[in-house]
Protein backbone atom coordinates (compact mmCIF):
# COMPACT_ATOMS: atom_id res chain seq x y z
CA UNK A 1 0.00 0.00 0.00
CA UNK A 2 2.31 2.58 -1.54
CA UNK A 3 0.69 5.97 -0.39
CA UNK A 4 1.68 9.15 1.70
CA UNK A 5 0.99 7.53 4.81
CA UNK A 6 3.51 4.91 4.11
CA UNK A 7 6.25 7.13 2.92
CA UNK A 8 6.38 9.05 6.28
CA UNK A 9 6.56 5.81 7.80
CA UNK A 10 9.24 4.75 5.54
CA UNK A 11 10.81 8.17 6.45
CA UNK A 12 10.16 8.46 10.04
CA UNK A 13 12.00 4.24 10.13
CA UNK A 14 14.85 5.22 8.10
CA UNK A 15 16.18 7.66 10.35
CA UNK A 16 15.78 5.54 13.26
CA UNK A 17 17.57 3.04 11.45
CA UNK A 18 20.23 4.19 9.22
CA UNK A 19 19.09 1.81 6.37
CA UNK A 20 20.20 0.97 2.65
CA UNK A 21 18.88 2.85 -0.60
CA UNK A 22 19.09 1.44 -3.41
CA UNK A 23 21.98 3.52 -4.64
CA UNK A 24 24.23 2.23 -1.29
CA UNK A 25 23.02 -1.57 -2.27
CA UNK A 26 24.16 -1.47 -5.47
CA UNK A 27 27.86 0.25 -4.32
CA UNK A 28 28.27 -2.47 -1.78
CA UNK A 29 27.49 -5.07 -4.22
CA UNK A 30 29.78 -3.37 -6.84
CA UNK A 31 31.95 -3.49 -4.15
CA UNK A 32 31.80 -6.72 -3.71
CA UNK A 33 31.39 -5.69 -0.11
CA UNK A 34 27.56 -6.67 0.26
CA UNK A 35 28.48 -10.13 2.04
CA UNK A 36 30.43 -8.00 4.71
CA UNK A 37 27.19 -5.94 6.01
CA UNK A 38 24.85 -8.49 4.94
CA UNK A 39 26.17 -12.18 5.04
CA UNK A 40 22.85 -13.68 4.14
CA UNK A 41 23.57 -12.54 0.75
CA UNK A 42 26.97 -13.66 0.28
CA UNK A 43 26.28 -17.55 -1.92
CA UNK A 44 29.29 -19.27 -0.79
CA UNK A 45 30.28 -22.92 -1.89
CA UNK A 46 27.60 -22.98 -4.45
CA UNK A 47 28.28 -22.86 -8.35
CA UNK A 48 25.69 -20.83 -9.55
CA UNK A 49 24.66 -20.51 -13.49
CA UNK A 50 23.46 -16.56 -14.11
CA UNK A 51 21.60 -16.29 -17.29
CA UNK A 52 20.42 -12.71 -18.72
CA UNK A 53 17.77 -14.39 -20.90
CA UNK A 54 14.42 -12.94 -23.40
CA UNK A 55 11.60 -14.53 -22.64
CA UNK A 56 8.60 -14.16 -25.54
CA UNK A 57 5.46 -13.49 -23.90
CA UNK A 58 1.95 -12.82 -25.87
CA UNK A 59 2.56 -8.86 -24.66
CA UNK A 60 6.41 -8.75 -25.76
CA UNK A 61 9.69 -9.69 -24.96
CA UNK A 62 10.59 -9.99 -20.92
CA UNK A 63 14.41 -9.29 -19.82
CA UNK A 64 14.39 -11.65 -16.90
CA UNK A 65 17.49 -13.38 -14.86
CA UNK A 66 17.93 -17.19 -15.06
CA UNK A 67 19.51 -18.59 -12.26
CA UNK A 68 20.10 -22.02 -10.83
CA UNK A 69 22.40 -24.18 -10.08
CA UNK A 70 24.94 -25.32 -12.43
CA UNK A 71 24.42 -29.19 -12.10
CA UNK A 72 21.50 -30.85 -12.20
CA UNK A 73 17.19 -30.25 -12.80
CA UNK A 74 15.36 -27.65 -9.97
CA UNK A 75 11.70 -26.90 -9.00
CA UNK A 76 10.71 -23.43 -10.75
CA UNK A 77 10.18 -20.42 -9.07
CA UNK A 78 8.87 -17.20 -10.72
CA UNK A 79 10.15 -14.16 -8.59
CA UNK A 80 8.02 -11.10 -9.35
CA UNK A 81 9.59 -7.52 -8.12
CA UNK A 82 7.61 -4.92 -6.13
CA UNK A 83 6.45 -1.79 -8.04
CA UNK A 84 10.23 -0.53 -8.05
CA UNK A 85 10.84 -3.49 -10.70
CA UNK A 86 13.88 -5.86 -11.24
CA UNK A 87 16.40 -4.29 -9.61
CA UNK A 88 20.31 -5.80 -8.12
CA UNK A 89 18.61 -6.35 -4.77
CA UNK A 90 16.19 -8.57 -6.52
CA UNK A 91 18.44 -10.32 -8.69
CA UNK A 92 20.39 -10.81 -5.56
CA UNK A 93 17.48 -13.00 -3.71
CA UNK A 94 16.71 -14.48 -6.51
CA UNK A 95 20.73 -15.85 -6.71
CA UNK A 96 19.92 -16.60 -2.71
CA UNK A 97 17.50 -18.47 -3.34
CA UNK A 98 18.62 -20.39 -6.63
CA UNK A 99 21.50 -21.59 -4.08
CA UNK A 100 19.00 -23.47 -2.04
CA UNK A 101 18.59 -25.86 -5.27
CA UNK A 102 15.78 -24.10 -7.44
CA UNK A 103 15.75 -22.49 -10.71
CA UNK A 104 14.63 -19.16 -10.26
CA UNK A 105 13.04 -16.67 -12.80
CA UNK A 106 13.60 -12.81 -11.71
CA UNK A 107 11.31 -11.19 -13.68
CA UNK A 108 10.92 -7.62 -15.47
CA UNK A 109 6.91 -7.16 -14.58
CA UNK A 110 6.82 -3.64 -16.82
CA UNK A 111 9.05 -5.32 -19.84
CA UNK A 112 6.19 -3.68 -21.96
CA UNK A 113 7.38 -0.23 -21.60
CA UNK A 114 11.10 -0.46 -20.77
CA UNK A 115 13.75 -3.25 -20.86
CA UNK A 116 16.35 -3.08 -17.78
CA UNK A 117 15.86 -0.65 -14.79
CA UNK A 118 12.09 1.17 -14.69
CA UNK A 119 13.90 4.06 -12.67
CA UNK A 120 16.33 6.20 -14.27
CA UNK A 121 20.06 6.60 -11.89
CA UNK A 122 18.74 9.32 -9.66
CA UNK A 123 14.80 8.82 -9.47
CA UNK A 124 13.97 7.09 -6.35
CA UNK A 125 10.80 5.80 -5.30
CA UNK A 126 8.40 7.33 -3.92
CA UNK A 127 9.15 10.78 -5.72
CA UNK A 128 6.80 12.58 -7.57
CA UNK A 129 8.85 11.78 -10.65
CA UNK A 130 9.01 7.78 -9.54
CA UNK A 131 5.34 7.30 -9.63
CA UNK A 132 4.88 9.37 -12.85
CA UNK A 133 6.99 6.63 -14.28
CA UNK A 134 5.64 3.77 -12.53
CA UNK A 135 2.64 4.56 -12.44
CA UNK A 136 0.77 3.90 -16.04
CA UNK A 137 2.78 1.40 -16.30
CA UNK A 138 1.78 -0.52 -13.26
CA UNK A 139 -2.15 -0.07 -14.56
CA UNK A 140 -1.26 -2.41 -17.00
CA UNK A 141 -0.82 -5.27 -14.72
CA UNK A 142 -4.38 -6.38 -14.31
CA UNK A 143 -5.23 -10.21 -13.33
CA UNK A 144 -5.40 -10.94 -16.95
CA UNK A 145 -1.81 -9.77 -17.71
CA UNK A 146 -0.53 -11.47 -14.71
CA UNK A 147 -1.68 -14.73 -16.07
CA UNK A 148 -0.60 -14.23 -19.63
CA UNK A 149 2.74 -13.41 -18.26
CA UNK A 150 2.87 -16.14 -15.72
CA UNK A 151 1.74 -18.92 -18.24
CA UNK A 152 4.30 -17.39 -20.84
CA UNK A 153 7.25 -17.83 -18.03
CA UNK A 154 6.69 -21.30 -16.87
CA UNK A 155 6.45 -22.34 -20.17
CA UNK A 156 9.89 -20.98 -20.90
CA UNK A 157 11.23 -22.62 -17.85
CA UNK A 158 9.87 -25.90 -18.49
CA UNK A 159 11.66 -25.82 -22.28
CA UNK A 160 15.37 -25.21 -19.67
CA UNK A 161 17.73 -27.87 -19.32
CA UNK A 162 18.21 -27.29 -15.60
CA UNK A 163 14.07 -27.36 -14.41
CA UNK A 164 12.90 -29.96 -13.32
CA UNK A 165 9.16 -30.25 -14.75
CA UNK A 166 8.03 -32.73 -13.22
CA UNK A 167 7.96 -30.82 -9.58
CA UNK A 168 5.16 -28.12 -8.90
CA UNK A 169 6.79 -24.63 -9.24
CA UNK A 170 6.36 -21.66 -7.02
CA UNK A 171 5.84 -17.85 -7.28
CA UNK A 172 6.62 -14.84 -5.11
CA UNK A 173 5.48 -11.54 -4.85
CA UNK A 174 6.75 -8.49 -3.45
CA UNK A 175 4.05 -5.44 -2.87
CA UNK A 176 2.19 -4.65 -5.83
CA UNK A 177 2.92 -8.25 -6.69
CA UNK A 178 1.49 -9.99 -3.94
CA UNK A 179 -1.49 -10.40 -5.69
CA UNK A 180 0.00 -11.17 -8.92
CA UNK A 181 1.00 -14.76 -6.86
CA UNK A 182 -2.76 -15.48 -6.12
CA UNK A 183 -3.61 -14.51 -9.49
CA UNK A 184 -1.37 -16.94 -11.28
CA UNK A 185 -1.86 -19.79 -8.45
CA UNK A 186 -5.15 -19.91 -9.35
CA UNK A 187 -5.33 -19.90 -13.22
CA UNK A 188 -2.41 -22.68 -13.12
CA UNK A 189 -3.45 -25.27 -10.26
CA UNK A 190 -1.59 -27.88 -12.10
CA UNK A 191 1.44 -26.22 -12.35
CA UNK A 192 1.91 -23.90 -9.10
CA UNK A 193 2.71 -25.46 -5.80
CA UNK A 194 3.38 -22.93 -3.10
CA UNK A 195 2.96 -19.18 -3.56
CA UNK A 196 4.88 -16.70 -1.10
CA UNK A 197 3.88 -13.01 -1.09
CA UNK A 198 5.08 -10.00 1.34
CA UNK A 199 3.67 -7.17 2.23
CA UNK A 200 1.38 -7.19 -0.53
CA UNK A 201 -1.27 -4.98 -0.56
CA UNK A 202 -5.19 -5.57 -1.40
CA UNK A 203 -5.45 -8.82 -1.28
CA UNK A 204 -8.34 -9.25 0.58
CA UNK A 205 -11.22 -6.44 0.06
CA UNK A 206 -15.05 -5.75 -0.21
CA UNK A 207 -14.47 -5.80 -4.06
CA UNK A 208 -15.50 -8.39 -6.52
CA UNK A 209 -12.20 -8.99 -7.79
CA UNK A 210 -10.68 -9.00 -4.27
CA UNK A 211 -7.90 -11.58 -5.02
CA UNK A 212 -9.08 -13.64 -2.02
CA UNK A 213 -11.75 -14.79 -4.02
CA UNK A 214 -9.52 -16.81 -6.07
CA UNK A 215 -7.94 -19.07 -3.35
CA UNK A 216 -10.75 -21.28 -4.13
CA UNK A 217 -9.31 -21.77 -7.21
CA UNK A 218 -5.97 -22.69 -6.31
CA UNK A 219 -4.25 -25.91 -4.63
CA UNK A 220 -1.04 -24.04 -3.76
CA UNK A 221 -0.13 -24.08 -0.01
CA UNK A 222 0.44 -20.41 0.88
CA UNK A 223 2.34 -17.56 2.92
CA UNK A 224 1.36 -14.28 3.46
CA UNK A 225 3.84 -12.20 4.94
CA UNK A 226 1.80 -8.86 6.14
CA UNK A 227 3.83 -5.44 7.34
CA UNK A 228 2.83 -4.54 10.55
CA UNK A 229 1.32 -1.24 9.43
CA UNK A 230 -0.50 -2.69 5.85
CA UNK A 231 -2.36 -4.41 8.62
CA UNK A 232 -3.48 -1.93 10.39
CA UNK A 233 -4.72 0.26 7.48
CA UNK A 234 -6.55 -3.08 6.56
CA UNK A 235 -7.21 -4.80 9.34
CA UNK A 236 -9.95 -7.12 7.61
CA UNK A 237 -7.21 -8.37 5.26
CA UNK A 238 -5.26 -11.15 7.70
CA UNK A 239 -8.82 -12.91 8.70
CA UNK A 240 -10.48 -12.79 5.25
CA UNK A 241 -7.25 -14.11 3.87
CA UNK A 242 -7.30 -16.75 6.75
CA UNK A 243 -11.29 -17.60 6.11
CA UNK A 244 -10.28 -17.76 2.35
CA UNK A 245 -7.95 -20.23 2.34
CA UNK A 246 -9.67 -22.71 5.51
CA UNK A 247 -12.88 -22.83 3.10
CA UNK A 248 -10.35 -24.14 0.39
CA UNK A 249 -8.92 -26.67 3.10
CA UNK A 250 -5.29 -25.10 1.92
CA UNK A 251 -2.69 -24.52 3.97
CA UNK A 252 -1.79 -21.10 4.71
CA UNK A 253 0.51 -18.95 7.01
CA UNK A 254 -1.03 -15.51 7.16
CA UNK A 255 0.81 -13.65 9.48
CA UNK A 256 1.30 -10.37 10.67
CA UNK A 257 5.33 -9.32 11.24
CA UNK A 258 5.46 -7.28 14.32
CA UNK A 259 7.82 -3.76 13.50
CA UNK A 260 7.45 -4.19 9.86
CA UNK A 261 6.42 -1.46 7.49
CA UNK A 262 4.90 -1.37 3.68
CA UNK A 263 8.69 -2.78 1.64
CA UNK A 264 10.46 -4.26 5.11
CA UNK A 265 11.87 -7.29 2.88
CA UNK A 266 13.95 -6.50 0.32
CA UNK A 267 17.67 -5.44 1.42
CA UNK A 268 17.56 -2.18 -0.68
CA UNK A 269 14.73 -0.51 1.45
CA UNK A 270 14.46 2.08 3.48
CA UNK A 271 12.54 0.08 5.70
CA UNK A 272 14.18 -2.83 5.69
CA UNK A 273 13.76 -5.33 8.94
CA UNK A 274 16.60 -7.90 8.50
CA UNK A 275 15.56 -9.93 11.33
CA UNK A 276 11.75 -10.33 10.54
CA UNK A 277 12.60 -10.68 6.82
CA UNK A 278 14.87 -13.49 7.98
CA UNK A 279 11.99 -15.56 9.95
CA UNK A 280 10.07 -14.62 6.53
CA UNK A 281 12.08 -16.42 4.10
CA UNK A 282 12.81 -19.38 6.29
CA UNK A 283 9.57 -19.92 6.59
CA UNK A 284 9.22 -19.62 2.67
CA UNK A 285 12.05 -21.93 2.52
CA UNK A 286 10.05 -24.85 4.81
CA UNK A 287 7.04 -24.43 2.63
CA UNK A 288 8.55 -24.81 -1.05
CA UNK A 289 10.44 -28.40 0.74
CA UNK A 290 7.03 -29.42 1.56
CA UNK A 291 5.11 -28.38 -1.71
CA UNK A 292 7.27 -27.98 -4.85
CA UNK A 293 7.44 -32.28 -4.89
Amino acid sequence: MCDEKTERDAAHYDKKHNTMDRRQFNTLLALGALGTVLPQFAVANTSLNRQQVMVNTPNGVADCLLVSPSTGKHPAVIMWPDIKGRREAFDTMGSRLAAEGYAVLVVNPFYRDVKGAALPDGIEFPAPEARAILSPMRAKLNQDAVVSDATAFFRFLDEQPNVDSTKQGAVMGYCMSGAFTMYAAAALPDRIGAIASYHGGGLATDKENSPHLTVADSDALALHAIAENDNERAPNMKPWLTEAYKQAGIAADVEVYPGTLHGWTPPDSKVYNEEQAEIAWAKTLAMFEKGLV
